[in-house]
């Protein structure tokens, strides 16, 4: 696999490595080892999917209070979906920054969503199914949102959704901590 790190500290773009032969490829899309050696420590414990039947479909942005904090490894199955993070650790230098990804089922690049991000996507096309492996079990009384489309963390999404859940429309405003 290779790992390059995002300029949120934590959070890696991880694309397989591919042994082609006549039958089509063959690669590693998730090695403890590997991992380890780039100091992630992540141990999935559940795995999810997403099914999105429509264009435009938008899911976020959702994190979990610790004790229940979750690392996602996060790839695009079927489809094209913008994947976005936002880094909430108040101690980390990018705290309130985002970053947008484009995963995709034919790229089979997956993003790693570290501890104390929220996560969310937009499908780019019709019918973009996603597949989460997480570190922690969900727990519905540590579930978190922030808004997709508050104005303090201006994610630029590549175009308007069409179709936002009423849960994800009210989750709360984030208000960056400014030092006095």
């Amino acid at each position: 696999m290779i790992f390059t790190e995002t300029e949120l500290p934590g959070a890696y773009i991880i694309d397989v490595e591919r042994m082609s032969d006549e039958r089509g490829f063959f690669a590693r899309s998730w090695c403890e080892d590997e991992f380890r050696e780039h100091g992630i420590l992540y141990p999935p414990l559940q795995a999810n999917v997403s099914s999105n039947p429509q264009r435009g479909t938008l899911r976020g942005m959702h994190y979990q209070l610790p004790p229940h904090q979750e690392t996602k490894l996060v790839r695009c199955t079927r489809g094209a979906v913008y994947d976005v993070i936002v880094d909430l650790r108040e101690e980390s230098p990018t705290y309130g920054q985002w970053l947008g990804v484009e995963l995709t089922a034919d790229s089979f690049r997956m993003l790693l969503v570290p501890e104390r991000f929220a996560h969310g996507f937009l499908t780019l096309v019709d019918n973009s199914d996603v597949f989460y492996q997480v570190s922690a079990k969900y727990a519905p009384g540590a579930e978190r949102g922030l808004r997709w489309n508050d104005p303090a963390i201006a994610i630029k999404w590549p175009f308007p959704p069409k179709l936002v859940s009423a849960k994800d429309s009210n989750h709360p405003d984030f208000q960056l901590l400014i030092p006095q």
